[in-house]
């Protein structure tokens, strides 16, 4: 019997995903929940699995093609019924829009839309060989990321030499055992080559609408402040020779965080949104916070649920594996969902500041300059000491200056004096 799989509704409402590689060819035998195709959506690539075992027998759509969500993509044959090529064609009931995947919520279909004719590709017979078993592998320890990252990259986690605590293999180790690519020959450009055009889609697609319709809806209003967060650079070298912390990647965006989730304590009205429906103001009991990460895609924001609750070193670890999976373009729908206020931190490029667009929904966003040492007068001398200008932009709807500055001198003061944080909770 041949089953049709009916490109799904991954969780997050999308209406259309681009192919971005198939994972099977016609011939090759599946078993359930085996990866079929990667998809790339408006915010994340995401891998599908076949809700069935048997055999590929036609792939429907090409890499590089943009489908609609309920159209058919690839059919997969349980070799029960190959008698049925050689009767006529006739109206076919799809069995795969009722056998959607946990998490995915079924369409109707609808015709696909394609940049260009997908090669047609003769239906192959189906397989009947067993396929041969896979040995078993010696336990290695290592993080789900890095997990993920060895089985992307081809890499056996056995030949890795782990350098983590207590014999964990770290992304480094991954990375070891990736051979160096070939030096690629320059190449020259023609005249005509002199202009490269760039699609708009997938997540560049979605940034560029939902900053528009910030930046278009929400008036937004910039206060900026300079801060003296030598303190808080001392405290970053503790960290990161504390046992407590071993294995764990500690940077001053850290503290940052932690920071702006003090600041959200004293001032709970930045962590707003605006429901123009209801006309009411919703001010959230609860921190999402998220951190723009640029990643080859484009930008990300994805977001630590809960972070108000969490303790400084498990905030270090959900913001550690949430920009790596990010960066990989492996984040999950939810994990770029429901952020409540965010971080971006431009002081990566060398930037001293900037005038950040709001995440649509939101009432702030942060951005983190970086930090240096420069002159500042401390306790009346000049001295080299680590400064760093913050740039807060709110939505002045929901926030004034007075409220928006409040908050800003907050986090100020935190990064100025870290033992606030204890002192404010």
């Amino acid at each position: 019997m041949n089953q049709r799989f009916a490109l799904p509704d991954v969780g997050e409402g999308l209406t259309e995903a681009e192919i971005v590689s198939w994972k099977v060819k016609p011939g090759d035998v599946v078993a359930v929940n085996d990866v079929l195709v990667e998809i790339e959506t408006a915010k994340s690539l995401v891998e599908l699995p076949s809700p069935w075992a048997g055999t590929v027998t036609e792939l429907l759509v090409a890499e590089g093609d943009t489908v609609d969500v309920g159209a058919h993509i690839v059919v997969v044959s349980d070799g029960t019924a190959a008698q049925a090529a050689a009767e006529p064609a006739a109206p076919q009931v799809d069995e795969a829009l009722g056998a959607t995947l946990v998490g995915y919520g079924a369409k109707e279909a609808a015709p696909r839309r394609r940049r260009g004719a997908a090669p047609e590709v003769p239906p192959a017979q189906p397989q009947t060989q067993t396929p041969a078993p896979v040995p078993v592998q010696p336990h290695v320890l290592a993080k789900p990321p890095v997990r993920k990252l060895a089985r992307d990259l081809g890499i056996d986690l056995a030949g890795a030499r782990p350098t983590g605590p207590g014999g964990t293999v770290t992304r480094a180790d991954v990375l070891a055992l990736v051979p160096a690519a070939p030096a690629e020959p320059e190449r020259r450009f023609e005249k005509h080559e002199r202009e490269r055009h760039v699609p708009i889609r997938g997540v560049r697609k979605a940034t560029a609408a939902a900053m528009v319709e910030s930046a278009f809806s929400a008036p937004h209003v910039t206060v900026f402040t300079t801060v003296d967060a030598t303190r808080t650079m001392k405290l970053v070298q503790r960290l990161k020779t504390d046992p407590e912390y071993a294995g764990i990647r500690v940077s001053p965006l850290l503290l940052v965080a932690k920071a702006l989730l003090v600041a959200v304590r004293r001032n709970p009205d930045i962590n707003s949104t605006w429901d123009e429906k209801n006309q009411v103001i919703v001010v959230k009991n609860y921190v999402n916070l998220g951190i723009a990460v640029a990643t080859p895609r484009g930008l990300l924001v994805p977001n630590v649920k809960d972070a108000d609750e969490m303790s400084l070193k498990d905030l270090a670890v959900h913001l550690n594996d949430l920009a790596l999976t990010a960066r990989e373009g492996k984040a999950k729908p939810r994990d770029l969902a429901e952020g409540t206020i965010t971080i971006t931190n431009v002081g990566t490029f060398g930037i001293d500041t900037g005038t950040p667009i709001l995440n649509p929904g939101e009432a702030a966003i942060l951005a983190v300059g970086k930090i240096s040492q420069r002159p500042w007068v401390h306790k009346g001398k000049v001295k080299p000491r680590y400064l760093a200008t913050l740039g807060l932009s709110i939505d002045h709807r929901m926030l004034d200056g007075e409220s928006g500055s409040r908050a800003l001198a907050d986090i100020a003061a935190v990064l100025e004096d870290p033992a606030r944080a204890l002192t404010w909770s």
